[in-house]
């Protein structure tokens, strides 16, 4: 069975319109001749919204019983046994409640794809997994639910639904986003104008991103056409990122994910353990949490326990095929009052043949610190 199309409609905040393009869209496919289903609409009780979707069939929603309540979801088997040639899913991050097939919306969605089911959906940038660390440092604002930046990679076409940030403030202060009291709070907070800035900034360079990607496979294809045959392509790319169970490793795997995804390679991520910490209980749980982050991205976790960092990472290195460290900035060890060779050199001095990608600290510690690098 050939897997469904999905188109994305993507936008920089709550209010810009991507529910009523989706449903425009939808109407517009139905007046083909296609068979259009909503699967989930979330009209947030918006008179506009509510209004376009008329005209469209709403597959109903499951109840699920969730400590003590009932809580209305997005009824997944329905939407495979009614099988409309397109299926429309607002909120693609959303996060489902326990008990159900999946943890998360777009989990539901690759299943309606795989079933041959065109999907409509729609997402804020800021859901995406490697957007939403760059916007909780510039905005100070903390997503809970994100979703891996594939789902967006895999989609057949992504459509940027663009807002000035003047004009969705404008929106709101006209009562067309939030119930009045909820307004004075919004504009003041998530929806300050430098913070729109940033989400409006993200969203265009998301698409930037996806259209440069295409056209770089574009060209791949095109010239693998005229390779010769006695030529050697060239070493594919292998990332290994330098992590630890800390949040200053984020970006780092942030860091790493983008180049692996611009240079075409492959990203592995190596905690290194000391002896000790490889005793210790918490290890295991550690090590968990981290196999769990890496899997977001699609990368592979290694564990390796090691006195020597940089041997470790020799180590793996060489028997990865890795072509490019990534690793936050070091600081050297103090032997003896002086400061010693930092981690850089060790790794150098160990494999000159790597290249070594610093990603920097935006709130820099002591340089003098002396306890064991990530």
């Amino acid at each position: 069975m050939a897997r469904g199309q999905h188109k994305v409609f993507l936008g920089m905040a709550v209010g810009v319109g991507k529910t009523c393009r989706m449903l425009q869209e939808g109407h517009s496919v139905a007046t083909e001749g296609k068979d259009v289903a909503i699967g989930l609409l979330e009209t947030h009780g918006r008179a506009e919204t509510a209004a376009l979707a008329e005209g469209l069939e709403l597959i109903p929603r499951r109840r699920v019983p969730f400590q003590g309540t009932v809580i209305e979801e997005m009824n997944l088997p329905a939407i495979l046994r009614r099988r409309p040639q397109v299926c429309l899913i607002d909120e693609l991050a959303h996060t489902n409640t326990s008990g159900l097939e999946h943890h998360q919306r777009y989990e539901d969605v690759e299943d309606v794809l795989a079933a041959g089911i065109t999907v409509f959906s729609t997402v804020n940038v800021q859901h995406l997994q490697s957007v939403s660390e760059r916007i909780a440092e510039k905005t100070g604002i903390l997503i809970e639910e994100t979703m891996p930046d594939r789902v967006i990679d895999e989609a057949d076409e992504v459509v940027v639904v663009d807002l000035t940030p003047e004009a969705l403030r404008a929106r709101i202060m006209e009562g067309k986003v939030f119930p009045a009291g909820s307004v004075p709070i919004a504009l003041e907070k998530f929806f300050a104008k430098d913070n729109l800035d940033v989400l409006r900034e993200m969203a265009l360079l998301q698409v930037v991103e996806e259209v440069e990607a295409h056209r770089l496979t574009a060209e791949l294809l095109r010239d693998e056409d005229r390779l010769i045959s006695n030529v050697a392509p060239e070493r594919s790319h292998r990332l290994l990122g330098l992590i630890r169970p800390d949040p200053s490793s984020n970006r780092i795997i942030r860091r790493a994910w983008v180049l692996a995804e611009r240079l075409g390679g492959e990203l592995d991520l190596l905690w290194v353990l000391s002896p000790r910490q490889a005793e210790d209980r918490e290890t295991d749980r550690r090590v968990d949490e981290l196999r769990r982050l890496a899997a977001v991205f699609g990368a592979h976790l290694i564990v390796e326990t090691d006195g020597s960092v940089a041997r470790a990472v020799t180590r793996v290195a060489v028997n990865r095929g890795t072509t490019h460290i990534v690793m936050g900035t070091p600081h050297p060890h103090q032997r003896f009052g002086r400061p010693g060779r930092s981690l850089v050199d060790e790794i150098v001095t160990e494999h000159p043949g790597l290249d070594i990608v610093l990603v920097g600290d935006p709130q820099p510690s002591n340089v003098g610190r002396s306890e064991r690098p990530a």
